[in-house]
């Protein structure tokens, strides 16, 4: 099935404007869904309110220019405007930018620092903060609302090719960079590093949290699949079976698997507890064998994510075709073209994609399906266990596998 387009954001060219640095690397959606935030090449990164952008796209149909006189969208005109009128922001980030996430902030949870009193800033409950990561490795902190410049996070010495917030507000971010290394720095304490984890052999591609915060994965060159004990910062095992560069990453919403895509033409699905692939979706048929993984360098998976429902995974591929797949299928239940697609991620409510290429974003809407009473149970369940502990539950060994996503 072809998927249903719902809008376009396309970045202004010119006849001069070079291709090289026009490249969206990174689109992401706030938590509470109120932004959308993208990359549009040449240093710039547009902010614009999720809920202002959906209404143009059905007032204007699905073509939509991000600087088109006639969408523009209302800019804040002062510091001093409300925060709960959402503004647009062009945000100059004065390097080629190459990651992004947004961080809210939850003021019982508190900084691991000691000298509370010292710091500089204070978030509130209604803070939000965008992260950017640039290709001079800085990371600049922004504050959302009203476009300023927070913070300015100097300690990678290569590009900062992925960010993650963790998602339990305590505003800890996690940065993945070309310098081998992932850096974990605490935005309550001033924007202090607090720990440097080594142990990738070459470049770090991508890094995401457990929705509980506890676990960070981490991807990179030379087939590296990581996780992390956030809490001990240190390595709790590698998952191996790519065979080549593995560039994206991402938990489903209750934490019990684990998606990768790769260079390899693969996506697969993990349990992270125990470290087994238990989907594979593949770009290439036949797959390449080991000796040659990449394949043909024209079905590399660029980006993978996962819905919200925990049903459906989402994976852009160098084949010019956007992919949506059901966790239990085999085959993608929908398809979207793109050309050149370099990111994907799903809106905060699940019902769109969007997909970003050179500077412009494109918009899908989602396959939508009610998720069983069942699959439902489920993902109450491994929110809060993990695979061991559902293996030792005194319950029939079907429904064990089916708690373990493996039927």
């Amino acid at each position: 099935a072809r998927s249903r387009t719902v809008g376009e954001l396309l970045a202004p060219t010119s006849p001069f404007d070079k291709k090289c640095g026009r490249e969206n690397w990174t689109v992401a959606f706030a938590p509470d869904g109120s932004y959308l935030a993208w990359s549009q090449g040449h240093r710039i990164v547009k902010l614009v309110p999720w809920a202002q952008c959906l209404n143009n796209f059905l007032l204007h149909g699905t073509k939509n220019g991000a600087n088109a006189a006639g969408t523009r969208l209302p800019r804040q005109s002062s510091e001093g405007s409300q925060k709960n009128k959402p503004c647009e922001h062009v945000i100059d980030c004065g390097d080629i930018v190459w990651s992004l996430a947004f961080g809210s902030s939850v003021p019982e949870k508190q900084s691991r620092c000691v000298n509370i009193e010292w710091h500089r800033f204070k978030f509130g409950q209604d803070q939000l903060l965008l992260a950017t990561g640039l290709n001079n490795g800085r990371i600049k902190i922004w504050d959302v609302y009203t476009g300023k410049l927070l913070l300015n996070l100097m300690d990678h010495t290569e590009v900062v090719r992925d960010l993650t917030f963790a998602p339990d507000g305590s505003l800890i971010l996690v940065s993945a960079s070309r310098d081998k290394t992932l850096r974990v720095w605490d935005l309550k304490d001033d924007g202090n590093m607090m720990k440097v984890l080594r142990g990738h052999p070459n470049w770090v591609y991508g890094c995401a949290f457990s929705p509980d915060s506890s676990i960070l994965c981490s991807v990179g060159a030379s087939k590296a699949v990581f996780l992390w004990d956030m809490d001990k910062y240190s390595m709790l095992r590698k998952l191996e079976g790519h065979h080549n560069d593995v560039v994206a990453c991402e938990f489903s919403p209750d934490g019990a698997l684990l998606a990768t895509a790769s260079y390899d033409t693969r996506v697969y699905v993990w349990d992270p507890h125990i470290g087994v692939i238990l989907r594979e979706f593949g770009h290439l048929f036949p797959p390449p064998t080991p000796i040659f993984a990449g394949g043909a360098n024209d079905r590399w998976v660029r980006s993978v994510c996962f819905s919200h429902d925990g049903l459906h995974v989402a994976s852009l591929a160098d084949d010019k075709m956007v992919r949506f797949w059901r966790i239990d299928e085999e085959y993608p239940v929908q398809v979207a073209p793109l050309n050149n697609g370099l990111c994907c991620t799903f809106s905060t409510d699940g019902s769109i994609l969007a997909a970003g290429q050179d500077g412009s974003l494109y918009f899908w809407a989602t396959p939508s399906q009610v998720s069983s009473l069942q699959h439902l149970c489920r993902m109450a369940i491994r929110r809060v266990m993990p695979t061991s502990q559902v293996k030792n539950l005194p319950i029939p060994g079907k429904v064990v596998e089916f708690l373990c996503y493996q039927i």
